[in-house]
């Protein structure tokens, strides 16, 4: 999923070749999911966006919005496979652009922005539907202080005044959930995720399944220092890895299952484990466990942030079939009793018979096996086995 990085790298190339640009046209597909679940529509999208002249792009944690002349502003969240991708610019991070993806327009594209005197256009893309894009009808100065972004947590390199040590503290103290589970859950925090998240215990040199409340002042200071450090970093540098300080553990996470792999340089181990529903990069030898620790626990913040959560993932057949039984039987206890035989079968017609008639049915005598025919059972004296009964002569 993108995070704080990756979104500061999208407002990045926004900043360069979008504001200041009056969108001349708007192509939109329909999405009942990416923009109906937040209220909008690609129509809606379309007709608030066409004509307008774009002022600025900001940003907290992962999401990110253009600042229209006037209201409604487009707020936008990625999920975990939406992207930003621009017609004259490459913005591909961690790895090269593979052939076809060049494209234009782009596959899975849900708006095309059209600017006026640039030969840019921007397209949003989102191949597994989990982002969101909708309109936010406020002043440009009020939109941290609207739905959603009033209920996520302040962003660790914007908002430095307000996530300081002391502010840390008192969160932490405030819960009884694995850390890494309570960095992971956006109403705390704005922007951290999965690999970031990571980061940041390494870079403290703290466990993941530590509960939040044990830390000692000194553990809470290394945590909030490396969380400053590692998301400025992650930001300065547009979440391009290749720019990453060498022993930051993201460099050497992704060799898991490989031959030399799930090590650092220096030869200490990288063990994965689940922290908050998360795949979590550990290294043992420096990330003790200081105090009580937990695994995957069933508790409010190991849950996905908010926006990914209420994304789309199909209802099991066992819940959907519950909800059935349970409305049938609401139904029979208004209506009587129902036959719920199917009629469309030899067992369903048998018993809907039973039913209109009031006779019942003799079962039907089961089919006798068709006895083989040999030519020692063609004499009428002799049994099947081929000897004769004790009482016949032989001749």
């Amino acid at each position: 999923m993108p995070e704080i990085g990756e979104i500061a790298r999208i407002v990045h190339f926004l900043k360069k070749h979008v504001v200041g640009k009056t969108i001349a046209a708007v192509k939109t597909q329909e999405d009942d999911i990416i923009y109906g679940k937040v209220g909008t529509s690609a129509s809606a999208f379309q007709k608030a966006m066409t004509g307008q002249k774009i002022v600025d792009a900001r940003q907290q944690g992962k999401y990110f919005w253009l600042e229209m002349d006037s209201a409604p502003h487009p707020l936008m969240h990625f999920g975990m496979s939406g992207w930003m991708k621009f017609s004259n610019d490459d913005t591909a991070y961690y790895r090269p652009v593979k052939p076809g993806e060049s494209e234009w327009p782009p596959r899975f594209w849900k708006f095309i922005l059209q600017l006026k005197d640039s030969d840019c256009e921007v397209a949003f893309v989102d191949p597994r539907r989990l982002g969101r894009i909708r309109l936010v009808d406020a002043k440009a100065e009020d939109m941290r202080k609207t739905t959603p972004l009033k209920e996520n947590g302040p962003d660790p390199v914007i908002d430095k005044d307000i996530l300081t040590e002391e502010w840390l503290g008192k969160k932490l103290r405030s819960k009884k959930v694995p850390v890494k589970a309570l960095l992971l859950d956006q109403a705390n925090i704005s922007g951290i995720g999965n690999w970031v998240g990571d980061e940041i215990m390494y870079q403290a040199r703290l466990h993941p399944e530590q509960y939040s409340n044990t830390f000692t002042d000194a553990q809470v200071k290394k945590l909030h220092d490396a969380m400053v450090s590692v998301c400025g970093i992650a930001v300065e540098t547009l979440a391009d890895s290749s720019q990453f300080p060498e022993d930051w553990i993201m460099r050497h996470r992704w060799g898991k299952g490989k031959k030399d792999g799930g090590k650092l340089p220096n030869g200490d181990k990288i063990i994965f484990l689940k922290v908050g529903g998360r795949t979590s990069a550990v290294v043992p030898s420096v990330q003790k466990k200081t105090g009580p620790v937990a695994g995957d626990l069933p508790s409010e913040a190991n849950k996905p942030d908010k926006e990914t959560s209420e994304e789309d993932e199909k209802p099991k057949k066992a819940a959907k079939r519950k909800s059935k039984v349970k409305a049938e039987s609401k139904e029979e206890e208004a209506d009587g009793p129902k036959s719920t035989t199917p009629a469309n079968t030899k067992r369903g017609r048998k018993a809907v018979d039973e039913v209109e008639t009031g006779v019942k049915k003799e079962a039907d005598a089961p089919a006798t096996k068709k006895k083989k025919t040999t030519v020692n059972d063609q004499h009428a004296g002799r049994r099947r086995s081929g000897r004769l009964p004790k009482n016949c002569l032989r001749i």
